[in-house]
């Protein structure tokens, strides 16, 4: 049966497309050999390097993000390199499993999944490697698994501290366009994403923001690459051109929303990310539920993941919502498997929204008969009045 009104997609991504991006996709596919074409691929260029905060070269590839995972790691390592990665979730694992697949010595520092990476272990860590074996470290900035976000400013300050060569590689997929990122300032020399988070786009396009020291290494690099390989991108890049035939509309979907990012402000983009976060946790607290991240201060404002009571399904609880308020909610992963669900608040999202998922989820609490408290709701919504009142009195 036909349930009226429109679906709530609030899995951390992808997230849902606004309807802007979506005409702008269905624009005529053009020449992507002609002269036309140089105009959308150089705005495309150019615009998300202010998106990374960065003035070096960012590579568009085809491809999801596990594609981008591949392009970082080919493009400056060589069979047998040793990697540190940090485990901070599904995701770190997985990037760690690709790592091991394509020939390299991945070494993962154990983490409890409940925070971001710690840059004291890190540190510590390299320390240890007095010759240097170590080429590179590799963190996932916003753990999409989790909810739980990474500082890099700090993990850079370790390899500093540690006086360690190698490389920072980081996976910003789930919070680029959401949660402040500053590739230069940072010392990030490869940082990855994808298009269906933040910047609003539906899966499709991925991301290497990549530095000079990146780029000279890239040199020497033994592993084999051929669609990955920066230096086939380099020369058609620089007048707008791609080595290969690109996602011509992803491209003019991209460019719309980069022009929806910088009218909205990018730190007014942050600043709702993590109001709406904020707001969320008010509501799980209230509920009598657990927020799986407990490391105060790296909550996301992309998403929060719930732990449910025990003995309780929150695969259960998720199709219970599903059929009964038409909302999509994410799944735990490995590890956490049926006993979180995740709550996407990302991407072209506002209070209202936000204020209807939040009733959906208290109303599939009840329906589905898990123990809570009733009220998330309202904390949340007082949450979203202060939070407002005190943003207006700072004006």
């Amino acid at each position: 049966m036909r349930q009226a009104g429109r679906h709530f997609l609030q899995i951390p991504g992808p997230s849902a497309v606004p309807d802007r991006i979506l005409r702008a996709i269905s624009s005529q596919t053009i020449d992507h050999r002609g002269p036309d074409f140089a105009k959308v691929g150089g705005k495309a260029l150019d615009g998300i390097k202010t998106i990374f905060k960065t003035k070096s070269n960012v590579f568009i590839y085809p491809a999801s993000g596990t594609g981008a995972w591949e392009a970082a790691l080919v493009n400056v390592l060589s069979p047998g390199d040793r990697v540190l990665m940090f485990e901070t979730g599904h995701f770190a694992t997985l990037w760690k499993s690709l790592a091991k697949r394509i020939g390299l010595n991945p070494e993962f520092i154990e983490g409890n999944w409940r925070g971001g990476a710690d840059p004291d272990k890190i540190e510590t860590y390299l320390a240890e490697d007095k010759n240097h074996e170590i080429k590179a470290v590799c963190v996932v900035h916003n753990e999409t698994s989790t909810g739980s976000v990474s500082s890099i400013a700090a993990v850079r300050k370790a390899l500093d501290n540690a006086n360690h060569p190698a490389l920072l590689m980081v996976d910003t997929i789930s919070g680029l366009a959401s949660i402040d990122y500053r590739h230069d300032e940072w010392g990030v020399d490869v940082t990855i994403s994808g298009s269906q988070k933040g910047l609003m786009l539906p899966p499709g396009l991925s991301f290497n923001a990549v530095s000079e020291k990146a780029l000279t290494v890239n040199k020497t690099a033994k592993l084999q690459r051929s669609y990955w390989d920066w230096a086939d991108m380099i020369g058609p890049n620089k007048t707008g051109y791609f080595p290969y035939t690109p996602a011509t509309n992803m491209l003019y979907g991209l460019n719309e929303a980069i022009d929806m990012l910088h009218e909205e402000g990018l730190d007014n983009v942050y600043a709702r990310h993590a109001r709406h976060g904020q707001a969320t946790r008010a509501a799980v607290k209230a509920w009598g539920l657990e927020v799986l991240c407990t490391q105060q201060g790296q909550e996301s404002g992309v998403l929060t993941a719930v732990l449910m009571p025990e003995s309780q399904s929150a695969d259960g609880f998720r199709a219970t919502t599903l059929k009964h308020y038409d909302i999509s909610l994410g799944n735990g992963l490995s590890k956490v498997a049926d006993k979180v669900f995740r709550i996407g608040h990302l991407g072209d999202f506002n209070d209202l929204m936000l204020m209807a998922t939040l009733s959906g989820i208290e109303m599939g609490l009840g329906q589905a008969n898990v123990p809570h408290q009733a009220g998330g709701v309202m904390a949340a919504l007082e949450n979203l009045k202060n939070s407002k009142a005190t943003s207006m009195a700072a004006e």
